[in-house]
């Protein structure tokens, strides 16, 4: 599958969540503690590599800046999970003006 395909926009990432759309968030539990996507599920990145067929079909991936979620998002492709990454993470969600769960709300 080409690398493109593998990351959508904030913008992909909220209509996709309205729509029911499960989102991970792989960063540790103090970062997603200070603020997360509001109904993002927080499972760290390395609990995602150990069991990544665990997860939906039709997953999306957030962490912090975009990095880790590439990570998890290919590995959850590599075990035939149809998973994407938010391009720019959740500092992306927060750029773009969205508010936050947990910690310092926008």
């Amino acid at each position: 599958m080409p690398e493109e395909s593998i990351e959508v926009t904030v913008e992909d990432l909220a209509a996709a969540r309205d729509a029911g759309a499960e989102v991970l968030d792989v960063r540790s539990p103090e970062e997603y503690a200070r603020g997360h996507v509001p109904g993002a599920r927080n499972v760290p990145l390395e609990q995602v590599l150990r069991a990544p067929g665990e997860f939906p079909d039709g997953v999306r991936v957030v962490c912090q800046s975009g990095g880790r979620g590439l990570r998890a998002a290919r590995a959850l492709r590599e075990a035939g999970v149809d998973a994407v990454s938010v391009s720019g993470g959740t500092a992306a969600w927060v750029e773009s003006g969205r508010n936050t769960e947990g910690g310092a709300q926008r």
